[in-house]
């Protein structure tokens, strides 16, 4: 069974308001992302970033695919986290949105940080967040976070595994009637929800799927509008450019007890080592200059 990294309890959860009486507001080249393209939730932000148009009004700083700091923190947000909290302690965790006017972290928070991405600069791309599809895309969310990375995680005794897997693949099944009729998840328009799930699957099949029995394995792949969806959104400039394959594939092994167990070879034997989706053919380069410069 697979292990994802450690997930902390957000630290801070500051949003951006609309003027200038909220303390913190929308001002161009006032904020700025660090985030790690290995991690799903810094995938998403740099997904939403993208898609959004804000390369000129909200910088990015690159992190390491493997966090250097103990408790899979950063080095590098260390002084952030301590100037915003004295003494921080815990790890200094990305995704970080901060204030370069206060030197000081504004949220670490991902579903936040998405929520003012969209709606509160002036990008060019779409509206992620249609009026009226809160609760669908909450309903995503859940068979994403819930039914599909839940199942995932270590520590699962047989009988609840076995519960974990159905949850799975009926998740699956659900999002594959979905997609079997239209274009995005929650029908004909690119939301917030279709970026989650992207980066859902890829990580599924990445980094997870070679730990699943062959039948798991194979009835995973059974899902032939769902994998030609993930396909579709891994051939947009706002996606495919930002896969670190090589990143999310040593983050994984770092925090994946049964990898250091039993490398890389015995963990492909035992389940599907041929990925869905040739994730390689939508990639940019290697790696990111600023990860290789920093791992």
């Amino acid at each position: 069974m697979s292990v994802t990294s450690p997930t902390a309890v957000p630290s801070f959860r500051s949003r951006i308001g609309r003027d200038a009486r909220s303390g913190h507001y929308a001002v161009p080249h006032r904020y700025r992302l660090h985030l790690s393209l290995s991690c799903p939730h810094c995938l998403q932000i740099a997904v939403t970033h993208s898609l959004l148009g804000l390369a000129d009004t909200l910088p990015v700083t690159l992190l390491p695919a493997v966090p250097d700091a103990p408790g899979g923190g950063h080095q590098a947000l260390r002084p952030l986290y301590e100037a915003s909290s004295h003494q921080h302690p815990g790890p200094a965790v990305a995704p970080v949105l901060s204030d370069g006017w206060t030197g000081r972290i504004v949220s670490t928070h991902t579903p936040d940080i998405l929520r003012d991405l969209a709606r509160r600069f002036d990008g060019r791309g779409p509206d992620l967040y249609p009026c009226g599809a809160e609760t669908a895309i909450e309903t995503v969310g859940r068979l994403c976070e819930q039914d599909i990375n839940a199942s995932l995680r270590p520590g699962i005794d047989a009988e609840a595994r076995d519960t974990a897997f159905a949850a799975l693949l009926h998740a699956l099944d659900v999002l594959e009637l979905r997609l079997a009729s239209q274009e995005y998840v929650l029908g004909d328009q690119l939301t917030v929800a279709d970026v989650q799930l992207w980066v859902t699957l890829l990580h599924l099949d990445t980094a997870h799927r070679c730990h699943l029995d062959t039948a798991v394995a194979h009835r995973i792949a059974e899902h032939p509008h769902l994998w030609a969806y993930a396909r579709r959104l891994a051939a947009r400039p706002a996606f495919g450019p930002h896969l670190d394959l090589d990143g999310i594939a040593r983050r994984h092994h770092v925090h994946c007890a049964h990898c250091r167990d039993t490398g890389a070879a015995d963990a492909e034997a035992a389940g599907a080592p041929v990925r869905i989706v040739n994730w390689a053919a939508y990639a940019g380069p290697a790696a990111p200059e600023a990860v290789r410069q920093h791992s």
